[in-house]
């Protein structure tokens, strides 16, 4: 039976790479992107490669709630489309970078926007066509940055002293947090399973959108010695897809091996806090969320 999967942040690097390599293994891939012309081009990309490929891209500006929402909505009428009622696999990867505070049409900072509340809401707008499924995964790409770093939970948006750097630190620990309490609240007996991947150093240009100057001079020279998307998606995509780690009690992974997280993540009390605070701020109602212990 064909398998179908979501893949955000896919229009470019290991989220373009990972729609490919799933279109290469007969998979139905809907992959998610911003820019029109972008999306068309991708889904080009992917269709030359593979030609008779399942690929279908959908539009949607991850830093807007409303946009979130209505990505669900696309990807259900998607599904309908093709006789389908559940999802195999949602792959969050959408990430990106700023060195400037920049606040989103919903009063958020763009990095806390995108790279934590979008994977978090978007996972709750696709959790029952996952759990309809006979096995689901779902694969948040978090980044070695997580580690040696903290929430501020004062200030989890650094609104009063604001770092660009520190501020990616905190949401990409955050996707840990997050796929530490989704799996706890999910329970082991879940169909769903849920990682987080670090994808190692890549080469990609995240580091150069939203900074300038020596900023992006840096991450020119740092990036040039990582490896390419291509290789990276290779460890993420394991996630989505590899039977054996079905019931891996692992949660964190690079390059297809766990790994142990930042051990902030794992504590429980505040795992459930951040949960909170997202449900508040996503205007997710207690009784429509996964519930805690």
């Amino acid at each position: 039976m064909q398998k179908t999967f979501v893949v955000t942040g896919a229009t470019s690097g290991i989220g373009l790479a990972a729609v490919e390599q799933l279109a290469g293994m007969g998979a139905f891939v809907m992959g998610v992107g911003r820019s029109k012309e972008r999306c068309e081009a991708a889904e080009e990309l992917v269709r030359t490669e593979h030609p008779g490929a399942q690929v279908q891209y959908l539009l949607a500006d991850l830093s807007l709630q409303g946009q979130v929402r209505d990505l669900a909505r696309q990807v259900k009428e998607v599904l309908k489309r093709r006789n389908l009622a559940e999802l195999d696999g949602l792959i969050n990867d959408a990430g990106i970078f700023s060195w400037k505070r920049r606040v989103t049409a919903d009063s958020f900072d763009l990095l806390w926007a995108v790279n934590h509340l979008a994977p978090f809401l978007l996972t709750h707008e696709l959790l029952p066509l996952l759990q309809a499924a006979e096995a689901a995964r779902i694969v948040t790409v978090s980044s070695g940055s997580h580690y040696n770093t903290h929430l501020r939970w004062n200030d989890l948006q650094m609104i009063h002293s604001y770092n660009g750097f520190l501020m990616y630190k905190q949401t990409k620990l955050c996707n840990v947090y997050f796929t530490a309490e989704l799996r706890r609240r999910l329970g082991n007996e879940s169909r769903v399973k849920v990682f987080a991947a670090d994808p190692g150093l890549v080469h990609t240009d995240i580091g150069l959108k939203g900074s300038r100057g020596l900023v992006n001079w840096f991450w020119g020279w740092w990036s040039k010695r990582g490896i390419t998307p291509q290789e990276s998606a290779k460890g993420v995509v394991f996630l989505a897809i590899e039977p054996s780690i079905m019931d891996a009690p692992e949660i964190y992974w690079k390059h297809g091996k766990p790994l142990k997280p930042n051990p902030e993540a794992l504590k429980l009390d505040m795992g459930k806090k951040l949960w909170e605070i997202s449900e508040e701020m996503c205007n997710i109602e207690n009784h429509q969320s996964l519930k805690g212990t």
